[in-house]
This record gives C-alpha cells, structure tokens and sequence, in this order.
C-alpha cells in the first residue's frame, strides 16, 4: 500500500476513534461491513472509492479532489480548524465543571451539631 492510502486509512481510523465510534457502529452507519471496514484500516484490502466517501461522509469529511499546489493552504485550514474545535471543547467543558469555590459541603466541621 502506498503513502497516500496509508495516510487516508489512518485518518479514517483516527476520525473514527476521536467520534467515539465501533467498526461495528460505522458499519451501521456507513452500510459497509465491519470486516471490509477492519480491513481498510488494516491495509489489507484495497479501498473502492465508493466506500471511501461513504465511510468519509459518515465521520464528517469530504472526499475532494484539489490541485497540489493548493495543499499547503488547505492544510493550514484544516489545522487552523482543529485547533479552534479542540479550544472549544476546552472551553466548553470547563464552563460545564463547577468551580472549587461555587461547590459548597452540606455541612461544616464548624457547623454546631448538638
């Protein structure tokens, strides 16, 4: 298998694992089996581009072709967009956790208990 695929496998595969996904859930999704899909991620089989955009749509991505000259702005966004997605995962979360001061105990060691 050459670069290109490897590289195309792998990033189905990630995209796949940072969803939350099973090969078995994909597969549901993708209707494509969860063999044929273990398979792909193995690099055993050789990817139809029939599965390869449906597998894409599913986890969010689109399979488009571009002139070469234009891949390093291209992967720049893309970047770009991962790192503003992972800072507001970051954000939202921490709005999400109370803070140390805001959490109150029921009670007090100071409280009176007689």
């Amino acid at each position: 298998m050459n670069y290109t695929i490897t590289e195309i496998t792998r990033q189905l595969k990630a995209e796949r694992e940072s969803k939350g996904l099973s090969q078995r859930a994909l597969s549901k999704l993708a209707g494509v089996p969860q063999g044929h899909i273990s398979k792909i991620e193995n690099g055993t089989v050789d990817l139809r581009l029939s599965s390869l955009i449906e597998l894409a749509r599913v986890l969010g991505l689109e399979f488009t072709l571009v002139p070469r000259k234009t891949l390093p702005a291209i992967k720049s966004i893309v970047q770009s967009h991962k790192s503003q997605s992972a800072r507001n995962s970051q954000v939202h979360a921490s709005q999400e956790l109370p803070s140390a001061e805001s959490v109150r105990p029921a009670y007090s060691l100071d409280d009176d208990h007689d």
